[in-house]
């Protein structure tokens, strides 16, 4: 009975401990005042899969996270430094999107909308839009469009 239960216990340490090491750690960064309610919604209503990637834990209430090289999710960022009225504006499922590239893929962030959401999607994930598709309707959903791309 006491080897039962100690390889239950090992079993159980074993579990919690895998569990703690895929928590993904993700840069804090400044979010803009007054994005807190709406963000909480778009991380609650964020989908399972992004890019055929199963969704990450992250720590913290800051951003959500797919697979591993991770496509990071981030909610009520700044306006891009670069982004201005005659940058161009990709349209992806209703949801128009300003891209930079970046070391290892993309950065994007939305345009027109109550406020910023950005995603980075790293190149392994080509076509980079494939994740950008995948979050349209959630984005939709939580952040308005205030002025369309045309």
């Amino acid at each position: 009975m006491r080897r039962r239960l100690l390889l239950a216990a090992a079993l159980c340490l074993a579990l919690v401990t895998a569990g703690c090491g895929s928590e993904l750690s993700v840069d804090e960064y400044p979010t803009v005042r007054g994005t807190e309610v709406n963000c909480k919604g778009l991380f609650a209503d964020r989908p399972l899969k992004v890019a055929g990637q199963k969704n990450r834990m992250v720590k913290g209430e800051n951003a959500s996270a797919w697979g591993d090289p991770a496509i990071i999710l981030r909610c009520g960022v700044e306006k891009p430094e670069d982004l201005g009225p005659a940058s161009r504006c990709d349209m992806v499922d209703d949801v128009g999107w300003f891209s930079e590239s970046t070391s290892d893929g993309y950065l994007f962030t939305t345009i027109g909308r109550d406020y910023y959401v950005s995603v980075e999607v790293p190149d392994d994930y080509a076509p980079e839009a494939d994740a950008l598709a995948d979050l349209a309707d959630s984005i939709a959903r939580h952040d308005p469009v205030k002025k369309p791309c045309v």
